[in-house]
């Protein structure tokens, strides 16, 4: 079934059900809990300056006093790491929030009114679907300067359609069912059957697609930031790690990049499991 297929689904006590029954979902709840938490307090629990430069060989290897090694110039790798950890995954969850919040509110417009305004925003929607959203994101840089937020605000409207495809299948259906029918005769408000209503039966619908997108968007601005059109130097962040340690690779040193790199896959496996577990609940539960 697809993601759209559980839109009519209630799930208030999915987290807390999956999790009883499902050790994955619990290594992987308790996985992305840890690198969120990082994101938050890496400044501050650094061992290290991860701009300062240290005497000794770059490249260098693990010791007590830098536990990841040192980097292609002398850096702690273990504090770039972790102060690097806010950026790779606070902007891939604006970029969540962001889309998710425009996309669901285009869809619910358009199931909820029809005619016109449906096909305007389909419109809308299909041009921007065309444009590969790592494409946009290169154009914004271009435009408006290196960094993360021209890229940020470029991946939350290329995944704008995504969201709104999925969202407005949901609501379309879900505005069909008797109840809804029933409510309008009652004479409740639209304002309250929407928000009381219709919005809480497309939480699980919404909720896998911020998982699924979250992921893609976090592989999207590694890429950004490996190109170098992300964070720039001294910053840190996973993305432009990778990037400045292929050097080290090839001389035997592959600390710099793997260990950004393992934290980025297990970021997006771990809001995946999490994403696929709460669907299949949802899922199960609707049959």
């Amino acid at each position: 079934m697809s993601v759209a297929q559980i839109a009519s689904g209630r799930t208030p006590q999915a987290v807390r059900i999956v999790a009883e029954k499902d050790w994955m979902f619990r290594i992987a709840l308790a996985v992305f809990g840890a690198i969120a938490l990082v994101a938050v307090l890496g400044p501050w629990i650094a061992p290290h300056d991860p701009t300062e430069l240290y005497l000794g060989d770059v490249n260098g290897i693990a010791t007590p006093e830098h536990p990841l090694g040192t980097d292609d110039v002398g850096r702690d790798i273990l504090s770039r790491v972790l102060v690097g950890a806010r950026a790779s995954v606070v902007a891939p969850v604006l970029v969540v929030m962001l889309s998710t919040i425009t996309g669901s509110a285009l869809a619910i417009l358009a199931a909820w009114f029809g005619g016109v305004l449906r096909g305007a925003i389909a419109r809308v929607v299909d041009v921007i679907f065309a444009i590969p959203g790592l494409v946009l994101a290169v154009l914004a840089v271009a435009m408006f300067g290196k960094g993360l937020v021209a890229p940020v605000v470029a991946l939350s409207i290329a995944y704008i359609p995504v969201v709104a495809r999925l969202t407005q299948t949901a609501a379309s259906r879900e505005l069909g069912k008797p109840y809804i029918a029933a409510l309008r005769v009652q004479g409740v408000s639209s304002l309250a059957i929407c928000f009381r209503h219709l919005v809480p039966a497309l939480v699980p619908v919404i909720a896998a697609q911020m998982a699924i997108g979250f992921g893609y968007s976090m592989l999207d601005l590694a890429a950004i930031s490996f190109l170098g059109l992300g964070e720039q130097p001294p910053s840190a962040d996973w993305g432009s790690m990778i990037a400045s340690g292929q050097a080290g690779i090839l001389a035997g040193a592959p600390e710099q990049s793997l260990y950004p790199a393992l934290l980025v896959v297990l970021t997006v496996l771990s809001v995946s499991i999490i994403g696929a577990r709460v669907t299949i609940w949802a899922e199960e539960k609707e049959r």
